[in-house]
C-alpha cells in the first residue's frame, strides 16, 4: 500500500507539471497523462502489484466516461441512432477485423486464429480519447460526432464476442454452442436486471434521497449505481464500461440527469487522467529502439488503412466531408484492444515480441488523434472544401444588428420566415443540415446560414447579444438542450423563444433562464377547443 501511495504522489506531481508546459503550447492534458505514465514507468520501477492496483484505479475512468455518455442517450434517443450504431458501426467492425485478419495472417504469417484475434482488435477506436476531446468542443452532438459515438457504441459492444473469441480458440473442453448459448443468455439476464431497476425503482431510490436534502448522500447514492451495474455486468462476463453505460441511459430518463453528470465530471475526469497515465506505463522504450522500424510502418498503415475504409463506408449514406472527419477521429486503435492483446498474449495466441509492438502501435496512435481533432476542421478543409456559397456566406453573420435569430429551418421555422418576410423584418436562419441549406439557397433564400446553434461561437458570431430575438424551433432534445445552454450564457436580456413538445421538457427548459417556453400540444389542444366551442355556437345559433 505504501508504495502505491508513492507512486500515485509521483505520478500526480510528474503529470502536473507536465500538463502546466505543455498547456502552454496548447497540447491536449492527454498527452500529458501518457508521458507521465511512460517517465514513471522508465525511470520509477515500482512492484508489479501497485501497478496492477493502479490500472484497477484507472479502469473506472472508463466507467465514469462510459456513464456520463449513457446520461447524453437515452433510450430513446438510441432508436434514433440506429443507423449510426448498427449500420455504420456494424460495417466498421466487420470489414475493417476482415481486412486486418487477412493482411496479418497473408502477409505477416500469423496462424488463423491469431490473425483474426489481431485484426478484429485493430478495428476498435479510441472511446476514452474520443468521447473526452468531443466532450471538450462541444462537437458531441455535431454530424462527425454523431457518427463517431454510434460507431464507438457498437465497437464497446463487439469487445464481448471479440474476448470470447479469445476463449473459444483456445479452449480445450468447453462446447462452443454451450458457450455462446451461456454468454447470450448473461446477456438477456444483464439488459432485463437494469431495465426493471432504471424503470422501476431509480427514480423512486432518488426521491427518497432527495428527502434527505444531503449533497454527500445523493452523490454516495450516483456512485453506488454506477459502481453496481459495472459489477453487474461484469459478474456476467462482459465489460465494466458496458453495465455504467446502459445504467447512464437508465437515469437519463430521469429527472435528476442534469445533476447526476454535473456531480460525476470531476470524478471522471480525475480517473480518465489516471486511464492514461496507465497507457504511458505499457510502453517500453527498449521494445521501441529494437522495433521502431516495424512499430512505425505498422502504424502509419492500420492508421491509413482504417481511416480510408471508414470514409469509404460512410461517404455513401453522409457529406463526404462528415465521412471524412469521422475517419480522422476513429482512425486511431483503442483501449479496450490492449485488454484483448493482453489476453491473447497470456492465452498464448500472440507471442510477448509482438505484443510488445502492438502495444506501443496502440499507444502511438491514441498520443497521435488527439492532435488530429483538435485540427480537424483544417486538416479536412484541405482536402474537402466547404461549398463556396456556404463559407462566403458563413462571414456576413457578424453585421446584424436589432434582427431575429431562427434556429432551425423545418416547418415550423419555415412558416415563421414566410410571416416575417411578409411583415419586413430582418432575420437570420441557422441551419446545421448542409443538404437543406443548399436546396433553400437554390430557390433564393439569402438569410440562411449553414451553422449549429448549439455552438457558443456561432451565436457569437451571429451577434445573439444585439439579436431582438432568437428563435428555436427544433425537435431534437439534445441539440435543443445544447442551444439553449448557450443562449442563457450571454445573460437574462436576450429576449428567447423555444418550441418544447411537453410539461416536463418546457419545466426544463425554464430552468435554464429562458423567456418564453411555448409548448406545442397545449397550443394544438388550445385550437382544437376553440374548434369546437365555435362549432358548437354556430349549431345553436342556427
Amino acid at each position: 500500500m505504501e508504495n502505491v501511495l508513492i507512486v500515485l504522489i509521483v505520478t500526480i506531481a510528474i503529470a502536473t507539471v507536465l500538463n502546466v508546459i505543455l498547456k502552454k503550447f496548447d497540447i491536449p492534458t492527454v498527452i500529458g497523462y501518457i508521458l507521465s505514465g511512460f517517465a514513471i514507468s522508465s525511470f520509477y520501477h515500482f512492484a508489479e502489484d501497485s501497478r496492477e492496483v493502479l490500472s484497477h484505479l484507472a479502469e473506472f475512468g472508463i466507467v465514469f466516461l462510459m456513464f456520463t455518455i449513457g446520461l447524453e442517450f437515452s433510450v430513446k434517443h438510441l432508436k434514433h441512432m440506429k443507423k449510426e450504431v448498427f449500420l455504420f458501426g456494424g460495417l466498421q467492425v466487420m470489414l475493417s477485423g476482415l481486412l486486418f485478419s487477412i493482411i496479418s495472417h497473408l502477409l505477416f504469417h500469423q496462424e488463423l486464429k491469431s490473425a483474426i484475434v489481431i485484426g478484429f482488435a485493430l478495428s476498435l477506436s479510441s472511446t476514452a480519447i474520443v468521447l473526452k476531446i468531443l466532450n471538450e468542443r462541444n462537437e458531441i452532438h455535431s454530424g462527425y460526432g454523431r457518427s463517431s459515438v454510434g460507431i464507438l457504441i457498437f465497437q464497446d459492444l463487439a469487445v464481448i464476442p471479440i474476448l470470447l473469441m479469445v476463449s473459444i480458440f483456445t479452449s480445450q473442453t468447453d462446447s462452443v454452442s454451450v458457450m455462446l448459448l451461456n454468454t447470450l443468455v448473461s446477456a438477456i439476464l444483464v439488459f432485463v436486471i437494469l431495465f426493471i431497476v432504471g424503470k422501476y425503482f431509480l427514480e423512486r431510490f432518488f426521491d427518497l434521497i432527495m428527502d434527505t436534502d444531503s449533497e454527500e448522500i445523493f452523490l454516495v447514492a450516483v456512485l453506488l449505481g454506477v459502481i453496481s451495474a459495472s459489477v453487474l455486468a461484469e459478474v456476467f462476463g462482459f465489460s465494466y464500461s458496458l453495465g455504467a453505460f446502459i445504467a447512464g441511459m437508465m437515469l437519463s430518463e430521469t429527472k435528476y440527469r442534469y445533476r447526476i453528470e454535473a456531480d460525476l465530471v470531476p470524478f471522471r475526469d480525475i480517473l480518465l487522467g489516471v486511464f492514461f497515465v496507465t497507457i504511458g506505463m505499457l510502453i517500453d522504450w527498449h521494445s521501441i529502439i529494437t522495433y521502431g522500424h516495424i512499430i512505425l510502418g505498422l502504424l502509419v498503415g492500420v492508421m491509413l488503412l482504417k481511416g480510408l475504409l471508414i470514409f469509404g463506408i460512410l461517404q455513401f449514406f453522409v457529406q463526404r466531408r462528415t465521412a471524412l472527419k469521422t475517419a480522422l477521429a476513429l482512425f486511431e486503435v483503442g483501449e479496450f484492444s490492449l485488454a484483448i492483446f493482453a489476453l491473447a498474449n497470456s492465452k498464448g495466441l500472440i507471442d510477448s515480441g509482438l505484443n510488445q509492438i502492438l502495444i506501443i502501435t496502440v499507444v502511438l496512435s491514441m498520443i497521435i488523434t488527439p492532435f488530429v481533432l483538435k485540427n480537424i476542421k483544417a486538416i479536412v478543409d484541405y482536402f474537402i472544401k466547404e461549398p463556396d456559397t456556404l463559407r462566403e456566406r458563413a462571414i456576413i453573420g457578424g453585421t446584424y444588428k436589432d434582427h431575429i435569430i431562427v434556429c432551425g429551418y423545418g416547418p415550423l421555422g419555415q412558416r415563421l420566415v414566410k410571416s416575417f418576410k411578409e411583415k419586413n423584418l430582418l432575420y437570420v436562419i441557422l441551419e446545421h443540415d448542409v443538404k437543406v441549406v443548399d436546396a433553400v439557397i437554390a430557390k433564393g433564400e439569402e438569410s440562411i446560414f449553414f451553422a449549429n446553434a448549439a455552438q457558443k461561437m456561432v451565436l457569437e458570431h451571429f451577434n445573439v447579444d444585439q439579436c431582438c430575438a432568437i428563435i428555436v424551433t427544433i425537435d431534437n432534445e439534445i441539440q435543443k438542450q445544447l442551444i439553449c445552454e448557450n443562449i442563457a450564457s450571454f445573460g437574462p436580456h436576450i429576449n428567447s423563444i423555444v418550441k418544447v413538445m411537453n410539461n416536463a421538457e418546457g419545466e426544463t427548459i425554464s430552468s435554464l433562464g429562458i423567456k418564453h417556453v411555448v409548448n406545442a400540444r397545449n397550443i394544438v389542444a388550445d385550437i382544437m377547443e376553440q374548434e369546437v366551442l365555435a362549432c358548437q355556437l354556430s349549431i345553436k345559433e342556427s
